[in-house]
């Protein structure tokens, strides 16, 4: 950049390692090298042709044309003010060099107080200078930012097994997402979103910078050493593909996934479909029950569609089961997670053939009154949420409270327990497994379970 390149720049470059600043330096050639420049000020300013040469491929119009009009609006005196939100107010005439490494500092290194600037520029419609914009032109960004994302996933070659072509609509995945994203917004009273609230929102919701660095690095070829390609999507095996129509698409999957708590990277593996299976409640338990950790996704004859994440391994028995780790959440008409209140501890119910006790699987609430439940009918279930699930603090997921089912999905998504596991020593099983409904009338008798203290312990039974 030689000597005269400003205090600001210089402190944006210090960001990067020293073997990183040629890179970041050599981006404004290389974009003019892609395409021809303005003939009256070669090499000296961007157009939004080089940056459509270089980001035509990966990225929607709408959202070269964002990207291009942020660029411009820097202002290199006003950079390291980040939080005024102040904007370069002189005619768009092309981005310089010293925009271009502002820009590319603050979307891959920034903060929130210095990307905030940037969403504000990249969320007007048409070059402007305004101090407010409205929650509908976040998530028009938003929409554009995150098709973008999806495009560069396809592309890429970064689907990890999954197939778009044979999933749900990936364009109304796109508004769902958008529109989640952007329900985590604190408007000003007065409604609008000013540079405060965006940096407030950049800060709490992260897939707003990860999903904007995805747009830099892949859209412009930054590649900068010791920062992998984010990985969006959990990988998927054993899935017949040309048989299924998936109620998932790719960015419900993006959202969905990271909200699985930590550790659980195992590749995703079709387990239940009733497209592939029919509508059958025991083919679906047989499914649940070998398989650890599932999410089941359920569509609804009014077209809303649901479910929710099991952290443990089903068991067929007539007493809740799980941990806090469980949630229940929505994909249309809203995509949201609904997580543990602390209120009781009712997260999982899975019971069948029993006399006394409800049969059927349930998720949240108690009996009759389930977050989420599927009677072992299999045709019908209900979600009795009013005002809020007491488990999950989630409203009613479904179109009625007693809904019919179109079809079922279930999905594990972690280590499948080990063989034998939870089995008596020997083959040999208590009268309290033979039978759990005698087990639940004895525990809800307040009666002392002296078999289960007579059990070997579990690091006996392989020996």
């Amino acid at each position: 950049m030689g000597n005269t390149e400003s205090v600001v720049v210089q402190k944006r470059l210090a960001r990067f390692r020293p073997e990183e600043r040629p890179v970041v330096e050599g981006v404004f050639n290389r974009l003019q090298g892609g395409a021809g420049g303005p003939s009256g000020a070669p090499g000296k300013t961007l157009t939004l042709e080089m940056l459509q040469s270089s980001m035509g491929s990966l990225a929607p119009d709408s959202m070269i044309k964002r990207v291009y009009q942020c660029m411009c609006s820097i202002d290199p005196g006003l950079a390291a003010h980040a939080a005024s939100g102040k904007t370069n107010t002189s005619a768009v005439s092309g981005a310089g060099r010293e925009q271009l490494v502002i820009f590319l500092a603050d979307t891959l290194r920034g903060t929130a107080e210095e990307r905030a600037p940037l969403i504000m520029a990249m969320s007007q419609r048409g070059a402007g200078t305004a101090t407010v914009v409205s929650c509908e032109q976040v998530v028009e960004f938003l929409q554009d930012l995150i098709s973008t994302v999806v495009q560069i996933l396809v592309r890429r070659g970064r689907l990890q097994g999954w197939k778009p072509e044979r999933m749900g609509d990936g364009s109304l995945g796109v508004k769902l997402l958008a529109e989640q994203m952007c329900s985590e917004l604190k408007p000003l009273d007065q409604g609008g979103c000013d540079v405060s609230c965006l940096e407030d929102w950049i800060f709490r919701v992260s897939q707003v910078s990860l999903y904007l660095e995805m747009l830099v690095t892949e859209g412009l070829n930054v590649s900068l050493s010791g920062r992998p390609a984010p990985t969006l999507l959990p990988p998927c095996r054993e899935t017949p593909w040309k048989q299924l129509k998936c109620l998932l698409d790719l960015p419900t999957l993006m959202f969905l996934a990271p909200q699985l708590p930590d550790g659980y990277s195992a590749p995703w593996r079709l387990v239940f479909s009733t497209q592939l299976h029919g509508e059958s409640f025991t083919r679906m338990v047989a499914g649940l029950i070998k398989c650890g950790p599932t999410v089941l996704l359920i569509k609804d004859s009014k077209g809303h569609v649901f479910g929710g994440f099991a952290s443990h391994a089903w068991e067929i028995r007539p007493q809740f089961q799980g941990d806090s780790r469980c949630f229940l959440f929505t994909v249309f008409p809203r995509l949201r997670v609904y997580t543990a209140t602390g209120y009781n501890q009712h997260f999982m119910y899975l019971n069948q053939n029993q006399q006394t006790m409800p049969n059927g699987l349930g998720m949240g609430g108690q009996h009759g009154y389930f977050g989420l439940w599927l009677d072992c009918d299999f045709g019908r279930g209900h979600s009795r949420a009013r005002p809020k699930c007491t488990t999950y603090g989630s409203p009613q997921l479904s179109g009625e409270d007693e809904f019919t089912l179109d079809s079922v999905e279930v999905w594990a998504v972690g280590k499948p327990p080990e063989p034998n596991e939870g089995e008596e020593g020997d083959g040999k099983k208590s009268i309290l497994d033979v039978d759990p409904e005698v087990q639940a009338m004895m525990e809800m008798a307040g009666k002392t379970l002296h078999s289960q203290g007579l059990r070997e312990p579990e690091e006996d039974q392989d020996q």
